[in-house]
């Protein structure tokens, strides 16, 4: 393993030098960085076109410039801009911008793409299966500035104005359950009687909570309150239980509700201290949770259980605190839209200028500027995630190691998570170390549609005024993210198929 780490890292760095070069000279000769300057009347044009010159040294060869910026390069120092500012400290906003755009949003495109990919596979020429294909092929075609338009109009103007009065018409509510009950249907094995009940109950059952909603006039001041949050750890516990073991296991299921029940008690505990957290503190106790759910799994579990107790507990405990925390948010959501008067979904920036509040309402305008934007990535990384997973996990459920493990008399839980997924992730892998690396340099397109100032905006501007040191500071970021990841995506080849040797 070290031999081969090495081997690509000698690989990588040659790989990365070589683009480099290609993209130095690129973006020397984008553009004229002087053509403004020599618009510029009289003796001003004079000053200017030598302040330039000498700024960026134009007056040197081509190949001395690419090495005198490389030099500077790896001691930390990216030099100035056409206008004398510091590439670092333009790279520093850039680059925390960018990450808090693309971080939420790739994270949430790959657990949601893989998990629709997944139960799409699934339920092979399903009712679902043709839906999430259809909806798939929409999502990968429609270009992001349409996307950004309508949500724009849609999730920010008009639901603004809605929550005004945020009553919820009958239409929209029989929509919404109709669709509910045709998804549960879907997802059914069974009979046609079997999925009508299943059809019939979730529809009914979000027409009613969709009724009650807007009776209680719920979205101008949500919660979710201690009932809630108790029976949503409850579900987390059972679903998280049978994902890992399945529910004739008893201990890995009474550690998931062990864990579950200690994070209900902790909601009460540590109300004080939930009250207006810092970042430091949230992450201290999420740290906390996981080292006491390990404990409750190794505990509880034994030695036969130990290693199915020990993910269940830890899933399900992170899970609550996830929960406890949407709470929490939701409960400051009031105070905060009648801070930024009444419009809590933002269209343009990535915060409220000098806004001033709580951790959680601070919270609630990063969100708000994110929500958008974010929502505008994941529909278009969504539907690359979706089919590649259909596509892989279909392939690997048709070999011949996965009829076997039938054939053992395996469990189709079993059959799905020891072998299809372990199996079926292995392309996945080399497109989420590809997408992770590439969207780190942001999403230039998205970035003007919503005002945002990150990655993206730093190469349009380098582009547009012919200067080369921005350009490379963006190559030397999204170039190298690229090949790191793809190095490590070779890495976790080994640990997702034991086949591959990496010798």
């Amino acid at each position: 393993m070290l031999a081969f780490i090495v081997r690509r890292l000698f690989v990588s760095i040659w790989v990365f030098l070589a683009a480099s070069v290609v993209i130095f000279f690129l973006a020397v000769n984008v553009r004229d960085p002087l053509s403004e300057a020599r618009q510029l009347p009289g003796p001003a044009q004079e000053t200017a076109v030598a302040e330039i010159t000498e700024r960026m040294r134009l007056d040197d060869p081509v190949f001395l410039r690419y090495f005198r910026w490389l030099a500077d390069a790896v001691t930390g120092d990216l030099g100035v801009n056409r206008q004398g500012q510091d590439v670092n400290a333009m790279l520093e906003g850039a680059f925390t911008a960018t990450l808090q755009l693309v971080t939420g949003a790739t994270a949430l495109a790959i657990v949601v793409g893989i998990t629709i990919g997944v139960i799409s596979a699934l339920r092979q020429y399903t009712a679902l299966d043709q839906t999430v294909t259809f909806v798939a092929f929409i999502c990968f075609s429609l270009p992001v500035f349409w996307i950004g338009t309508l949500l724009k109009q849609f999730l920010a103007l008009d639901f603004n104005d809605w929550l005004a009065e945020p009553t919820i018409s009958p239409l929209f509510i029989g929509g919404i359950s109709l669709i509910t009950g045709m998804a549960c249907a879907s997802l059914i094995l069974g009979d046609r009687r079997t999925r009508l009940i299943a059809f019939a109950l979730s529809a009914a059952a979000m027409a009613c909570l969709l009724a009650v909603l807007s009776a209680t006039e719920w979205f101008a001041d949500p919660g979710l309150g201690p009932v809630v949050v108790a029976l949503t750890a409850l579900g987390g516990a059972l679903g998280f239980a049978t994902l890992v073991s399945g529910l004739e296991w008893q201990r890995p299921l009474q550690a998931a509700l062990m864990a579950a029940g200690a994070g209900v008690i902790a909601m009460f505990a540590l109300d004080p201290v939930l009250d207006d957290p810092s970042l430091i503190t949230l992450g201290g106790l999420a740290v906390l949770t996981a080292a006491v759910c390990f404990g409750i799994g190794w505990a509880w579990g034994g030695e036969l259980y130990r290693e199915a107790a020990i993910p269940a507990a830890i899933f399900t405990g992170l899970f609550t605190g996830a929960v406890i925390f949407t709470d929490r948010m939701l409960m400051n959501f009031d105070n905060y839209s009648e801070s930024v008067g009444g419009r809590p979904v933002s269209t343009v920036g990535a915060e409220t200028p000098n806004y001033e509040g709580t951790f959680w309402e601070s919270g609630l305008d990063s969100i708000g500027h994110l929500a958008l934007p974010t929502l505008a990535l994941v529909l278009l990384s969504l539907a690359s995630y979706t089919r590649y997973t259909r596509a892989s996990m279909l392939e690997v459920m048709n070999q011949d190691f996965v009829r076997t493990a039938r054939a053992k008399g395996l469990t189709e839980r079993a059959v799905i998570t020891r072998h299809v997924l372990r199996n079926g992730f292995i392309p996945i892998t080399t497109l989420v170390a590809y997408d992770i690396g590439a969207i780190l340099g942001g999403a230039v397109v998205t970035e003007q549609v919503f005002g945002w100032s990150a990655m993206g905006r730093l190469l349009f501007t380098g582009i547009e005024q012919g200067d080369p040191m921005p350009i490379m500071a963006f190559f030397l970021v999204t170039g190298g993210a690229v090949v790191v990841f793809n190095m490590l995506a070779d890495i976790a080849y080994a640990f997702v198929d034991p086949r591959i040797r990496l010798s």
